[in-house]
């Protein structure tokens, strides 16, 4: 016997429109957005209130499409803001609230560099009902079995073939009518991850700062609440808000009231310290390990973020090194392995000078050292990143033999893997590490040690991270996003 399909039912779709006005293109995008969520959340509510639907619902993620005809006037100083070639270009769109900003710029650039419109309509990409019913804290989608309908037969749900990263890695995605893409994910992409950030940080991705710091210790989160609180007592420093998990907020009326830990912590700790137009900083505790580091950075990458940094702890490899050393990465030995299959350890990550002129500048601003002097404290060179944290308890030939061909100068579980998948993303990224141990050497992280060592350097190393950040946000943005990051044929949008 064979099944009858239930019938498809859609809300209105508006014909697709031109637009020469990036804003003007962006609040339609937010208007066929808010159509297809609204029409799906209705419809999930019924659905959920009177047993099994006779049809199937659908709506469409919005999509923003160019047609160009030639090269364009393309500004040879910009790696972004323009198409490679002649054709067809789109890409899906997905939180056009949470993204205005962003949209807005890249669609202007776009349009100035090609002299065409822009084309704003529904896709033929559908809106899984999970993503759709995410912000609304009235409605959730229970597991299969709950409902008297098996959600796939009423509802779309995620597809893994949507969500893949097939467009940063470079392994020639087209949409289904053989459009090229305008941007580096997919809206299911981004709409994943989002849902991801929520449920790792516990904190809001609409409250994600530019700027992010990463960090692999507890004692880090402690020092930078408490530069925030500070930060919110100056009505120079431009801080608007310190924002923790669970939707805790400090502001410059009550920047001492208590910012506790949930009672469940998130995998990854996060807060933020926010400025207007998201120009602020945020801390994300990754805690230990490569794994957690590809997982924090997959994630956050979908917000376009300006510049990342990891300052955290790593074992010193250097006899002439001391605990408290601060390690300033100019390479990477990538041993972790959580990358391999999207990005080869045979490509190279380099440093981008940006970056590293204005960490050394921060060590040299806040240990009051420079020149020549500043060794004392500082090392620059190799950092080793490994996925065994008891490495030192293997036969020693094969890891040490390795450190010590590749000049390494420092090792940990995180930095390579952040480094990497910014590369990979097309976010710029830095590295400042501070010696905790150096278990070559016989000096071990054992807790007294790690007592004293924690008081007198966790401080200024965060300082150091931070003031790195300031002055990177001065940065002109197509100064920090250099063409280091960019491959033969990139996506027009940052």
């Amino acid at each position: 016997m064979t099944r009858t399909l239930a019938p498809l039912r859609t809300p209105d779709m508006p014909d697709p429109r031109s637009f020469t006005d990036a804003a003007e293109a962006v609040a339609h995008l937010r208007h066929l957005y808010d159509l297809s969520t609204d029409y799906l959340r209705r419809e999930f509510a019924r659905a959920i209130e009177g047993g099994m639907p006779d049809c199937r619902f659908r709506a469409y993620y919005p999509e923003i499409r160019i047609t160009t005809t030639s090269y364009g006037r393309t500004d040879s100083r910009l790696s972004f803001g323009h198409v490679a070639e002649p054709g067809r270009y789109a890409t899906t769109v997905t939180r056009p609230d949470l993204f205005a900003s962003y949209l807005t710029q890249q669609i202007d650039l776009l349009m100035t560099s090609h002299d065409v419109p822009v084309i704003i309509g529904f896709s033929r990409t559908p809106i899984p009902v999970h993503f759709a019913v995410l912000n609304d804290a009235e409605l959730s989608v229970p597991q299969d079995g709950v409902l008297p309908f098996l959600m796939r037969d009423v509802f779309d749900v995620p597809d893994l073939e949507s969500t893949n990263d097939a467009i940063v890695n470079g392994v020639g995605f087209t949409y289904e009518d053989g459009a090229r893409p305008l941007a580096p994910f997919t809206a299911q992409r981004i709409d994943y991850s989002l849902a991801r950030l929520s449920h790792y940080t516990a904190t809001d991705p609409s409250d994600f700062q530019n700027h992010v710091l990463f960090t692999n210790y507890q004692f880090y989160v402690d020092e930078f609440v408490a530069y925030g609180r500070e930060a919110l007592r100056d009505p120079a420093s431009g801080y608007e808000e310190l924002v923790g998990p669970m939707g805790q907020r400090l502001g410059p009326d009550d920047p001492d009231a208590p910012m506790v830990d949930p009672p469940k912590l998130p995998q990854m700790p996060t807060y933020h310290l926010t400025r207007k137009g998201g120009q602020g900083i945020t801390l994300v505790n990754i805690g230990v390990g490569p794994s957690n580091a590809k997982t924090a950075t997959d994630h956050i990458a979908v917000l376009r973020p300006h510049v990342w940094l990891m300052v955290g702890h790593c074992a010193g490899l250097r006899n002439s090194q001391s605990l408290g050393d601060f390690v300033l990465a100019h390479a990477y030995l990538r041993e972790d392995h959580v990358l391999d299959d999207d990005l080869p350890v045979w490509v190279p990550i380099p440093a981008l000078a940006e970056v590293q002129v204005a960490l050394e500048d921060a060590v040299e601003h806040v240990t009051a050292l420079e020149g020549f002097e500043l060794k004392r404290i500082m090392r620059t060179g190799t950092v080793a990143t490994i996925d065994n944290r008891n490495w030192e308890l293997r036969e020693q030939a094969g890891p040490v033999q390795r450190l010590s061909q590749s000049r390494a100068v420092a090792l940990d579980m995180e930095s390579a893997t952040i480094a990497a998948n910014g590369f990979r993303f097309r976010v710029p990224y830095g590295t400042l590490l501070c010696v905790s141990d150096k278990p070559l050497h016989g000096e071990l992280k054992l807790p007294g040690m790690a007592s004293a060592f924690y008081r007198t350097q966790v401080s200024r190393h965060l300082l150091i991270g931070i003031r790195a950040m300031e002055d990177l946000r001065d940065m002109p943005l197509e100064r920090l996003h250099s063409r280091k990051l960019r491959s033969f044929e990139e996506t027009a949008f940052l």
